[in-house]
């Protein structure tokens, strides 16, 4: 599979006056886009860790430092399985 590059326009001092190197900068940029589509079901675990250019067990550590949840259920599966748990649990003797 090919690959693309996307050209991001940024104040050149920004890297610095958020105490990063130019490298830091661009790697959490990355990180940011994949965890934030990850975040919304658009891409799967592994395929954010891709885009990152991590490892997917690496990505999906560094998603706490962002607030990000590893658990990526869209509300209604959630729902989904609570209900079918709670027939489970009332079919238990």
């Amino acid at each position: 599979m090919g690959t693309k590059t996307l050209k991001i326009s940024y104040p050149e001092d920004l890297p610095e006056s958020m105490g990063q190197t130019y490298e830091e900068f661009e790697r959490e940029i990355k990180f940011i886009v994949a965890a934030k589509l990850y975040e919304m079901g658009r891409i799967s675990s592994g395929r954010a860790a891709e885009l990152a250019g991590s490892d997917r067990i690496e990505f999906l550590e560094a998603l706490d430092r962002y607030r990000i949840s590893v658990f990526n259920y869209p509300l209604e599966e959630l729902e989904r399985e609570i209900r079918d748990a709670k027939v489970r649990a009332e079919k238990t003797p």
